[in-house]
């Protein structure tokens, strides 16, 4: 059995809970994580089926801390809004700080609780704290059970027809397209609270927001907050984007993705009510339904494979190009310039800026943006990653992951190294008219947009930039940038 150091009292405590039978009124541990939602929450009905009376929990540990200024910052505004959603339902959101299993064992000892649900998490880092947590738990004799709900496909249960995991989308999608995902749940009717609750810290005490410093009310009005927003998202994009969406989720001119990616990451909506809103829209005929699944289970595809290759968060997926020359020093004035989106290349900025605004960014802007850092500046991919877990409200560990190596070509079913995006035609494609361009930058523009302004006011002031400067030349330009990736790409020894 695990105990802290000197912690006398809790361990005395803990083995006489050990030794007593656990009454089938003693509360229930409702630890919330990334599932920050009342529907379809397995854990949740589960807990309230009982009948028992149910703390929900949040824990403040080191994982938390050390999310990057965004993320961290985005899922305290999630958890003010759970906190208001449970207050409805006659709940509370109980906060504390510290290690996730001393915290817990303190509960249990205050509450009387005899048992401690929540949603699994598929990252390593999780996966060995909710491990260490389940195996003392039990040996203390509570009761600790582990539900899904994060995903439709637990990563262990797909598999090769050799008894394998997938290193390839197509045949994944192949495999999984046609199984039965589970009905989702509705909200419970009724928590049932404790006699007496537990104290809980104050969320302004913990400073979720001070990284973000004054980017944060920029980006605020651009949050879709919560579950009620997520559902609503969701049956607007089903209702009047989704039969368009082949095409349009293409264009960063128009409003044609689902905009879920950020409520997805922190559980304000689940997989399970995308998808079946989706099947429902595909029975209705509407055209871009197929698609939306497909990149529903494009999300499944990168967890499957951190789960079963957790190096994809670390390092080259495909070992060998630990052999490519990719520059790793972020001082170099190219990587500054791409950091503050002063490339000089309208395409690559324009996404960058719309990220610093709005905390997320057109799913073609990263692809343009991955590609140009990673290959016409040939830059380590990991730079890029990295910056994104700091400048993105919808970040997620594992589509983050597998996103930037698919660009840099090191990663699973990646693009191939010499496909070079061209940020030039490519914003001549995808925006033809010149408005998503124009939205985000402000440079030599005599009337520059409300958004584009935006963007300096976002930033850090000691990075000095100002509307009025004049618009940068390319620090490498489209041609230069792709003869040169080629050349590297044709002489590595590998």
């Amino acid at each position: 059995m695990i105990i802290d150091p000197g912690d006398d009292a809790l361990r005395i405590a803990i083995t006489r809970k050990k030794d007593r039978p656990l009454s089938d009124t003693s509360p229930i541990l409702l630890w919330f994580r990334r599932d920050l939602r009342l529907s379809d929450h397995p854990a949740l009905s589960a807990a309230c089926k009982t009948g028992r009376p149910v703390i929900p929990v949040f824990i403040l540990d080191d994982l938390v801390k050390g999310l990057g200024a965004a993320p961290k910052w985005r899922l305290g505004l999630g958890l003010e809004n759970l906190s208001d959603a449970l207050a409805d339902k006659g709940s509370r959101l109980i906060l504390r700080r510290g290690a996730a299993l001393p915290v817990l064992r303190e509960l249990i000892e205050q509450t009387g609780a005899g048992t401690v649900y929540w949603t699994r998490a598929y990252d390593p880092d999780s996966m060995a704290r909710d491990t260490s947590v389940k195996q003392t738990l039990k040996h203390d004799g509570i009761q600790a059970q582990s539900f899904g709900g994060h995903l439709m496909f637990e990563p262990w249960t797909v598999e090769t027809g050799q008894g394998s995991y997938y290193k390839v989308y197509t045949p994944f999608w192949n495999a999984v397209k046609g199984r039965d995902v589970d009905t989702p749940l509705p909200t419970p009717g009724k928590i049932q609270p404790p006699e007496t609750w537990p104290q809980s810290d104050n969320l302004g005490d913990w400073q979720m927001a001070q990284a973000m410093q004054r980017g944060a009310k920029i980006v605020r009005p651009y949050v879709r907050l919560g579950e009620s927003a997520a559902q609503a998202r969701l049956g607007a994009f089903m209702a009047h984007r989704v039969a368009d969406y082949v095409d349009d989720r293409n264009r960063p001119d128009v409003d044609g993705t689902s905009g879920l990616s950020e409520n997805l990451a922190l559980g304000e909506i689940s997989p399970q009510q995308c998808w079946h809103a989706g099947i429902r829209a595909r029975e209705e005929g509407k055209r871009g339904a197929e698609t939306f699944l497909k990149e529903l289970v494009w999300r499944e595809f990168a967890y499957h494979l951190m789960y079963h290759t957790p190096r994809i968060l670390t390092d080259n997926w495909r070992e060998d190009w630990n052999a490519f020359p990719w520059n790793e020093d972020q001082r170099r004035a190219e990587v500054q310039a791409w950091k503050h989106a002063r490339t000089g290349i309208r395409f690559v900025d324009a996404g960058l800026r719309e990220m610093y605004v709005t905390g997320r960014m057109h799913n073609r802007a990263r692809m343009v943006v991955a590609s140009y850092l990673t290959k016409h500046l040939m830059c380590h991919w990991k730079i890029g990653m990295r910056w994104f877990e700091d400048c993105l409200i919808d970040w997620d560990p594992a589509s983050n992951a597998m996103g930037w190596q698919w660009s840099a070509g090191s990663g699973p079913d990646a693009t191939p190294y010499f496909r070079v995006f061209n940020p030039v035609t490519q914003l001549k494609k995808f925006d033809p008219d010149g408005i998503y361009a124009k939205s985000w930058i402000a440079e030599d523009r005599q009337t520059p947009t409300d958004t584009a302004l935006s963007y300096f006011d976002a930033v850090p002031r000691r990075w000095g930039l100002s509307a009025q400067d004049s618009y940068p030349e390319p620090v490498v330009s489209a041609s230069d940038g792709r003869e040169k990736a080629l050349q590297a790409y044709e002489n590595r020894d590998f």
